[in-house]
């Protein structure tokens, strides 16, 4: 059997190598355009920044290898050529016609399997100026050296990155962390992480992104790029930004042209349609990886994941299929997580915002708490999001905490089972490892939980971080702010606010419940949230009702950046 492979960066070494491991006897043929395969094109924005210092640690395995064709060739018995753009699939022939890239030349594949590992490409946006030398797209080893080059060389004090998602953010940091250079991401939207994380998350990001002075123009469009041979301004509107260097980062698209003109079922977005085995409508011809669209496990609908962690577990199910196996791939639930400088957000499944597009009817809650436990030494607040349809049934979680580790490790916990459909109890008593240097004896994951069955039965009315800061902008502050803490975190806020922030700590409501208003509309504050919970519940039962509760407290508004 001979299989031939097109792509040769992620998923097609790995179904390449899981192949041979299983049948040794099967020629395994894999062709790529570029000149170098077998990276980690995720850790680009490391080696921009310089965290990584040579390119070739990104081609490189775990024992300092560097994955070459000589290494596959000698190490794993795949033959790898480089250089070779495959152009059409005669599936009838089962022939791929290809073109060598340096001669010129002609070359034909025969095949008895295919597998179609094309990856995606940046989003080109069609605007003036966009080929102006300076103006770059984080795709390939290439564009990252040469990124890295100018900026080392000093050619650059002043970049704008388009487009504020997980590459578009990290370039950010890189360029300003390492190298010093005066950063502005522009985006779309009217937030980072669109459609990732809640507008509360996304303004804590921003924020402390800003502290390390990366300007952010948000709901701002490009129209273009002006200078003389290469880039020196861009163009938007109200506002021309100075730039030496631009980083487009506005998403990827499925490299599925091959596909399609070969016949084969691609989906209006177009990512190559495939089964659960891997499959393309055609049997004997597999993808996947960023070329593919695969099922989202919370909604069941088509999903697009272009992730090197999808591509390399899609990778060994196509081997094991293609050495006679039964391999499954179901789907993905859609995990994330990025550093940005100290801090770190992560999430699975829906984001507020997505759940909402999706047709859910949901809540989410926002919970603040020690990454481990209170009373330990060294500790870190965690935000923590859960959103829950009303029916109970739990569509995602997403969070912020310095020292990302801990989030990332409670993000994966609920990963971990979230395309089972979970209802909010299985998390609320999910078993997360406790030990005081590590957790807390009820983990912020399963308090998350907790208060997200608190909002479903209607035993708290909660308050987004963005609610109340539009309620603060608002002049006339049709409200009373009730400070639930003790007296001498409560005092700032009182000598700033008089008119509009009162104290009472929340042990000392019940008896003297006389003072709180009853005229206005009462918004609960506290540190973190569980105090004001415990006081909208005190006041519930004496008969004030429709207070509503901050959620994450102080903690939400300082980390959000909030004037107050």
């Amino acid at each position: 059997m001979h299989v031939v492979i097109i792509g040769a960066v992620a998923l097609g070494p790995k179904a390449a190598c899981r192949l041979k491991r299983l049948a040794p006897d099967a020629r395994v043929t894999m062709i790529d355009q570029g000149a170098r395969v077998s990276y980690g094109g995720c850790g680009i924005p490391y080696y921009v920044s310089g965290d990584i210092s040579d390119v070739k640690e990104l081609q490189s395995t775990s024992f300092h290898m560097v994955r070459d064709p000589k290494f596959f060739h000698g190490a794993k018995g795949v033959e790898v050529l480089t250089r070779k753009r495959a152009d059409r699939i005669d599936r009838q022939s089962r022939i791929v016609h290809a073109t060598d890239l340096e001669s010129g030349d002609a070359v034909q594949f025969s095949y008895d399997k295919l597998v179609l590992a094309m990856g995606s490409r940046p989003r080109k946006l069609d605007l003036p100026g966009i080929n102006l030398n300076g103006v770059f797209a984080v795709s390939n080893l290439e564009e990252a050296e040469g990124i890295r080059a100018r900026v080392e060389a000093g050619k650059v004090s002043k970049a704008v990155v388009v487009g504020a998602g997980f590459i578009g953010l990290e370039i950010a940091e890189a360029l300003t962390d390492m190298w010093g250079v005066q950063t502005t991401v522009v985006e779309i939207a009217d937030q980072v992480l669109p459609g990732f994380v809640s507008a509360d998350l996304a303004r804590m990001a921003q924020k402390h992104m800003q502290e390390h002075d990366v300007a952010f123009r948000l709901s701002a469009n490009v129209l273009g790029f002006a200078g003389d041979g290469r880039v020196e301004r861009v163009l938007l509107e109200g506002e021309e930004l100075e730039a030496d260097l631009v980083i487009m980062s506005a998403g990827v698209v499925p490299n599925s042209e091959l596909a399609a003109q070969a016949g084969l079922d691609v989906s209006s977005k177009g990512a190559i349609i495939v089964n659960s085995r891997m499959q393309t409508s055609d049997p004997d011809i597999y993808a996947g990886g960023n070329c593919v669209q695969v099922t989202n496990l919370v909604t069941g609908q088509p999903g697009y994941y272009p992730l090197g962690s999808l591509a390399n577990r899609q990778g060994r199910v196509i081997g094991t299929n293609l050495a006679g196996g039964e391999a499954e791939f179901s789907g993905a639930v859609g995990s994330f997580a990025v550093k940005l400088f100290e801090i770190s957000v992560a999430g699975t499944g829906l984001s507020p915002d997505a759940a909402k597009r999706s047709g859910f009817d949901a809540i989410h809650s926002h919970v603040v708490q020690a990454d481990r436990a209170h009373f330990f030494p060294e500790n870190e607040l965690m935000h923590l999001e859960m959103v829950v349809e009303r029916t109970g049934r739990v569509l995602g979680a997403q969070g912020l905490c310095a020292k990302g580790d801990g989030l990332v490790g409670r993000i994966g916990a609920v990963a971990a089972v979230l395309g089972d459909h979970p209802h909010v109890s299985v998390i609320s008593n999910l078993e997360y490892p406790y030990s005081p240097p590590f957790s807390s004896a009820m983990d912020i994951v399963n308090a998350a939980a907790n208060a997200a069955e608190n909002i479903l039965e209607g035993r708290t009315s909660p308050l987004s971080i963005a609610e109340f800061s539009a309620l603060w902008d608002n002049p006339q502050r049709d409200f009373q702010v009730l400070d639930c803490r003790g007296q001498a975190n409560a005092q700032p806020f009182l000598e700033k606010y008089p008119d509009v922030w009162m104290n009472i700590p929340q042990d000392e409501l019940r008896e003297r419940l006389g003072e709180v208003p009853r005229d206005k509309n009462l918004i609960l504050v506290c540190n973190a949230g569980g105090r004001s919970y415990e006081s909208q519940v005190t006041l519930e039962e004496a008969g004030v009702s429709g207070s509503r509760n901050l959620q994450g407290g102080v903690a939400a508004i300082r980390r959000s950046g909030m004037d107050i």
